[in-house]
């Protein structure tokens, strides 16, 4: 402020000696004279030093305060930018490591499904085949003792025939003694047959 009321002092200053040396018992033309050309010369050049320094004390600093606290601005701005595309980056990284790491994870669990479905079909496989193997065993038992059942019966049946057979033959009838002989006999026949 005090600056600002020196400088309008000046410049009022120098507009009075403008105006008295111009006010001169001389008259005025259209083409001044030396003294006329003088006193405006010499006002000019006080009005544009007082300006000079009116601009560089007050404007000047108020001007490059507000372009200094601008670039200030920007420049942040673009430290806050930078580190925010650094974060950004840093954060892409991490996103594609966890990424990787669960694409690792979900290709092992796969892995170990796929193992253990295989085993589980391998053991399912092999119940399966023992199952089968009892079943064929107890069909071949059953089968065995159905044929030696029925091979009983028809000996039996066989013999029962052969002895009624036998008495009309010798008209005489054959006891249970000489049956059971027959049978004994017709069973050792068809086991030495049979391992043969």
């Amino acid at each position: 402020m005090k600056l600002t009321r020196i400088a309008v002092a000046g410049l009022t200053v120098a507009a009075f000696a403008g105006l008295a040396l111009a006010a001169g018992d001389e008259k005025v033309g259209a083409i001044p004279t030396k003294a006329q050309g003088l006193a405006t010369g010499i006002t000019a050049i006080v009005v544009f030093i007082l300006t000079a320094i009116f601009l560089h004390l007050v404007v000047w600093p108020k001007i490059n305060g507000g372009l200094k606290d601008r670039e200030d601005k920007i420049r942040n701005a673009i430290e806050e930018a930078e580190m925010a595309q650094e974060q950004a980056k840093a954060a892409l990284e991490q996103y594609e490591r966890n990424l990787a790491q669960a694409r690792a994870e979900a290709q092992k669990m796969l892995d170990d499904a796929k193992s253990q479905q295989q085993a589980i079909a391998a053991d399912l496989k092999a119940k399966s085949e023992a199952e089968l193997a009892q079943l064929r065993d107890k069909a071949r038992r059953d089968i065995e003792a159905a044929k030696a059942q029925a091979v009983v019966e028809i000996h039996a049946h066989a013999t029962a025939l052969a002895t009624a057979m036998a008495g009309k033959i010798l008209k005489r009838e054959v006891n249970a003694g000489d049956q059971q002989r027959l049978i004994s006999e017709s069973l050792q026949e068809l086991q030495t047959a049979g391992r043969a």
